[in-house]
């Protein structure tokens, strides 16, 4: 069974910064392309970040500089540290877990994240 749990979201002031954490199991980890995507309110479902099974990273261009995502396969784990986080930021932050050959995917049960002062 294939299992994706999101975890560190909350409430925070503008500027501030939190760390998304998604722990896999059930699935080969490290041959997973893994994604953050958010659905803000009203919004459809957005990328954020993605990492590839080698390393390789992609942001969305409202992101860049101030997310980080990194993945530590050895804990089956994927990290979005978020920096100079915005209201507009504000959603709920999906992890995905994808596999394109035969194409499979996987999604966690997402994590609210809130930026109000």
């Amino acid at each position: 069974q294939v299992q994706l749990v999101e975890s560190g979201g909350g409430l925070v002031q503008p500027g501030g910064s939190l760390r998304l954490s998604c722990a896999a199991s059930g699935i080969f980890f490290v041959s997973y392309t893994m994604g953050w995507y958010r659905q803000g309110p009203g919004k459809q479902r957005e990328l954020v970040a993605g990492i590839t099974s080698r390393g390789s990273t992609n942001y969305a261009d409202s992101v860049k500089g101030r997310f980080t995502i990194s993945r530590d396969n050895a804990k089956n784990t994927v990290y979005l540290q978020m920096n100079s986080l915005k209201p507009e930021d504000t959603a709920v932050y999906y992890c995905n877990a994808d596999y394109p050959y035969p194409q499979r995917t996987y999604w966690g049960q997402g994590t609210q994240v809130t930026v109000s002062s």
